[in-house]
């Protein structure tokens, strides 16, 4: 038996796409799709209770807004199958995704299961046929497990004490979840046939507040992230070393590039259809809050009364 755990809020377009994508596998061994809504306001639940028989899969549970970790431990938690894939509710997977994972996870040696595979993430702004969009450089992964597209043995997510509930704001709950899988000495298994397409709305001028407030939640996350695991490899992820201070403070020449000062850029490179490469533009800027933010979280979680960086 697999369980796929797709933890959802507010997504509901794009994960009827998710769910028709699942419902339609290749793949002979029993599955079904463990779907945590947490706490949607956008009439997910109501629109999965009233299309039920769409989704024969589909087993659907709730919980108030309390964030990905609890709810993919919710999912963990509820699953039936020996093996969890999860998925985000964001990613439109082909046919063939899950026997793709099966088939990688039968080629680890004989009489070892401490292994995990990891899928490729496909990101696409094209909302009617998101498996079109052709794989780029920017979607090449080096995590060592990450939540997007990965299936795992439920054993060790329980041994490893599952996803850690203080990360309640935006990422690297599961790269720390990554680490200690790491210490539990299980290897990743590249599966680049399981294929999802990570949909994204275009970069637009009115999503900068967002994306500006979910690099601060990125750099408050990342502290907590180093302070469980202090070592070098995690401050180089979480982006706390001087050569990123350096890096982006020089780009963006000391945040004097930013969403105000670069505002007319962005919006004409948009207006010429380039939504892509304004948003390549915008990441100098944010990848520089993202580092102010880590900083000041790193100074208020040591010594709350220092000056902010």
């Amino acid at each position: 038996m697999w369980s796929v755990v797709i933890p959802t809020y507010n997504r509901l377009p794009i994960l009827q796409k998710c769910l028709q994508a699942m419902e339609v596998q290749d793949f002979t061994q029993p599955y079904e799709i463990v779907v945590v809504d947490d706490g949607s306001t956008d009439g997910t639940v109501e629109f999965l209770q009233s299309h039920s028989d769409e989704f024969p899969h589909v087993r659907l549970y709730l919980q108030k807004h309390e964030g990905a970790a609890i709810a993919r431990n919710t999912g963990i938690d509820l699953a039936t199958g020996e093996t969890i894939v999860f998925i985000d509710s964001d990613l439109v997977v082909t046919p063939v995704f899950l026997s793709s994972h099966a088939k990688a996870l039968a080629k680890t040696p004989a009489g070892s299961d401490r292994a995990f595979t990891y899928g490729l993430v496909i990101n696409t702004s094209n909302f009617d046929d998101p498996t079109s969009e052709q794989v780029k450089i920017q979607d090449i992964s080096t995590a060592f497990f990450a939540t997007g597209n990965v299936a795992i043995s439920k054993q060790w997510l329980l041994e490893a004490g599952k996803f850690d509930t203080s990360f309640r704001q935006y990422g690297w709950e599961d790269l720390e979840l990554g680490v200690r899988l790491k210490k539990l000495d299980l290897k990743l298994i590249k599966c680049p046939e399981a294929v999802g397409y990570h949909w994204h709305p275009a970069f637009t001028i009115d999503q900068l507040p967002r994306l500006v407030d979910v690099e601060a939640q990125r750099g408050r996350m990342g502290v907590v992230f180093y302070q469980k695991h202090p070592t070098w490899e995690v401050r180089l992820m979480i982006q706390m070393t001087w050569l990123h201070v350096i890096l982006w403070g020089v780009l963006s020449l000391g945040g004097l590039l930013n969403e105000r000062s670069l505002k007319p850029l962005l919006k004409w490179l948009i207006d010429q259809g380039k939504p892509q490469l304004a948003l390549e533009i915008a990441r100098i800027f944010l990848n520089w809050y993202n580092v102010q933010g880590v900083y000041a979280a790193y100074r208020d979680a040591t010594n709350p009364i220092q000056t902010k960086f």
